[in-house]
């Protein structure tokens, strides 16, 4: 089964999503379940991974909800206060639910320094006990914090969203590349391949403009370690679901059948033990 294992839904609020400047009219809308299974089922997607994009417990509750009731959402990254002192009491009421398969903070919006701290280690701890992956939503200037924490924890599973952001649109490859490389040393980290063309120029990238980010990762993690996500409706900032997918698949096609069913599904379904 193809899996898509970044994309979101929301009920625009303008008050809570102040992440949505002047210059993304396109996604300051709703987006609903019902909107997104029409686009899956055109190219041949069979679930998705629905990730939080509001910290909130409110957003995991309303994400779970959704899984309910929709087949094809396969899993939900939910949120919840990792700092908090009753972070493994939110953690054993989520994990119940049988659509809970990780965990994610929005990083970016963080210093460096934030990941280390004491407070949030402990999260981290608490995550590890339950056996669900962490969702790592960096820029490129968290890396070096985030290779210190993913090697503090070696038995806990992080996947890695967007490539950690590379800045597409200026070609920076060679200041992220190294990073990129050692973060991937570590056995317990994956990698989507998701949010590139959001991160490259809107109106002028093309294929092409991504093949040298998507060397990088695949020759870092392998085809055993990356994930397909679409990043919906996110994308839409700077293309249609089709051409995110299009671009993805065109740069797979050189590999093998069994390296393109990794990429497009089992690993998803194996790094959040999604039930399909």
């Amino acid at each position: 089964m193809v899996i898509d294992s970044h994309q979101h839904f929301w009920k625009y609020n303008p008050s809570r999503d102040t992440w949505i400047d002047e210059n993304m009219e396109v996604i300051k809308r709703d987006f609903s379940p019902s909107d997104l299974f029409p686009i899956l089922q055109s190219h041949g997607i069979g679930g998705c991974v629905a990730v939080q994009a509001d910290q909130s417990e409110a957003e995991t509750e309303y994400l779970l909800t959704e899984a309910v009731a929709h087949d094809f959402i396969k899993g939900v990254v939910g949120w919840i206060d990792l700092r908090s002192p009753n972070c493994e009491d939110r953690l054993n009421y989520f994990c119940n639910h049988p659509y809970f398969k990780g965990v994610r903070h929005i990083l970016q919006a963080e210093t460096p320094e934030f990941m280390l701290s004491e407070s949030f280690k402990r999260g981290i701890k608490s995550i590890s006990a339950f056996q669900i992956p962490y969702d790592l939503l960096v820029y490129p200037h968290h890396l070096e914090a985030t290779i210190t924490l993913v090697n503090t924890f070696p038995e806990q599973q992080f996947i890695l969203d967007h490539l950690a952001k590379p800045d597409i649109k200026n070609g920076k490859v060679k200041e992220w590349e190294p990073k990129i490389k050692e973060l991937a040393k570590a056995p317990n980290v994956a990698c989507k391949v998701s949010g590139m063309v959001t991160e490259a120029d809107w109106n002028s990238w093309n294929k092409e403009t991504l093949i040298p980010y998507m060397d990088v990762v695949f020759d870092a993690f392998g085809a055993h370690r990356i994930l397909f996500g679409s990043d919906w409706p996110v994308c839409l900032l700077a293309g249609q679901y089709k051409q995110v997918y299009d671009a993805v698949t065109h740069y797979c096609s050189k590999l093998s059948k069994r390296e393109q069913d990794l990429v497009f599904g089992e690993n998803a379904i194996n790094w959040y033990n999604l039930s399909v």
